[in-house]
């Protein structure tokens, strides 16, 4: 079943200057980017759709466009993936310039526009728009789109017959009634209800009946997000990691997932829980800035991203890998002194398949996705990564950690890693083993 959602809000041009800092400037106590290349990317409601499409969904973008420069690359932008409408006409297109190094942004410059638009609304454009959609996402980022007389006495009227989520913004239009899903974030919540000493969960109930909404969700970062609808109490989705590094689109790609969802009929309690399931995801796969990593993916926390933090501060990065499939005291040793070598410990885990091939066809007893999330739950691992073949050779290559630790049963012959460890400069150390301890014995019934 093809799901159409229709997005209607502010679009802008998002601009990434990437770069190293290797000293601060003697002109002023600011750090020296020497920049690396530059990066553009529809942001706001486009960035919206464009993640929709990513995935398959088809979507189509209502907005408002300039006619000058910035338009146009962010109209090249858009129409390759999404198609687009352009029911205002705007005095000038919203830029914002990220600079950034290692991951993090160290400074953003941004370029508003005039208040108000060249020329009157088109709402027949926007009411075949929702007409032919089954979801509807506002993205309101505050540029006037969505609080534009015209344009709001429509959604207002096509609210209680579309599945229609809406991300509010301080700045942004007012909420109109019927809504499916209003999903503001913490501060947005508190700024909305005036209440900022109040838990989330009763702020989620106190604006699903101030805005007359199905729902309302309060996303809460890494924490999860507290959820009331209906007539039921508020319920709590947790999330699957705390997401450390940059969450650049991760609102957008939280409401366009449940979108999503309550097109194709899921309730609001499935569609949050599988909105947030699939913004960690795609966070833990680098989010806006997601770069495929060599025979692997992560099961939660980004470790190509905590690499990155660790480096950038100067510190080391350790890394051990195992199938872990059924984890013991043996284990705990082995990775609590690991993580004493260094300053993050990233674990390379077998993959089913690879477990299977090296134990035999009744292992793995534990998943790779519950084998990684057992790990990550622990204090000493920073990260936990799944790779595919018989060796970690090949992501190893790819993440290239400075030490290289493995238990104190294996020699030098056992470890087809360690040439690759040590052809950048990174160094093989043995940790210590408990004898005795193994997952095979604890299956067989021995101690």
């Amino acid at each position: 079943m093809t799901i159409r959602v229709l997005v209607v809000g502010d679009v802008m041009l998002d601009r990434d200057i990437e770069g190293d800092v290797h000293r601060v400037s003697p002109d002023a106590p600011v750090p020296v980017v020497q920049v690396e290349g530059t990066s553009e990317r529809a942001g706001g409601a486009g960035l919206a759709a464009v993640l929709l499409a990513r995935e398959g969904v088809e979507v189509r973008l209502a907005t408002a466009l300039a006619d000058d420069e910035p338009a146009k690359r962010l109209a090249a932008l858009l129409t390759e993936r999404v198609p687009v409408t352009a029911i205002l006409g705007s005095a000038g297109t919203r830029c914002k310039t990220r600079i950034r190094s290692a991951g993090q942004s160290l400074l953003r410059l941004d370029i508003e526009t005039p208040d108000g638009f060249d020329d009157a609304c088109d709402v027949a454009a926007l009411e075949e728009e929702l007409d032919q959609a089954d979801a509807v996402l506002v993205s309101d980022y505050a540029g006037g789109v969505v609080s534009h007389p015209e344009v709001h006495r429509v959604l207002r009227r096509w609210a209680p017959q579309r599945a229609m989520v809406w991300d509010p913004h301080p700045r942004g239009a007012a909420l109109v009634p019927g809504l499916t899903l209003a999903t503001p974030n913490r501060a947005e919540a508190r700024h909305f209800s005036g209440n900022p000493s109040a838990p989330l969960d009763v702020l989620a109930a106190e604006l699903r009946d101030r805005w007359q909404a199905w729902a309302v969700a309060v996303t809460d970062g890494g924490a999860g997000v507290f959820t009331a609808a209906g007539g039921t109490p508020p319920f709590f989705a947790p999330a699957p990691f705390n997401h450390s590094g940059d969450a650049c689109g991760a609102g957008d790609r939280f409401a366009g997932t449940a979108a999503v969802k309550l097109g194709a009929g899921a309730t609001a309690r499935s569609a949050i829980a599988a909105a947030v399931d699939d913004t960690a995801s795609w966070l833990a796969a680098g989010g806006v800035s997601a770069k495929a990593v060599v025979g692997g993916a992560a099961s939660g926390v980004d470790a190509a991203a905590v690499i990155r933090r660790v480096h950038a501060a100067g510190g080391t990065v350790v890394a051990t890998g195992g199938c872990f499939d059924v984890l013991h005291a043996g284990h705990i040793a082995s990775l609590e002194a690991a993580r004493r070598l260094g300053d993050a410990l990233i674990v390379l885990v077998n993959s089913d398949a690879s477990v299977q091939r090296l134990k035999g066809a009744d292992r793995p007893i534990n998943p790779e996705q519950d084998r990684c999330r057992v790990l990550e739950s622990l204090r000493c691992v920073d990260a936990a990564i799944v790779f595919g073949g018989n060796d970690p050779c090949e992501l190893l290559d790819e993440l290239r950690p400075d030490v290289w630790a493995k238990g104190g049963d294996y020699t030098e012959e056992m470890l087809p890693e360690a040439p690759v460890v040590r052809s950048w400069g990174g160094r093989v150390v043995l940790v210590p083993y408990l004898p005795g301890r193994s997952t095979t014995s604890i299956l067989e019934g021995r101690t």
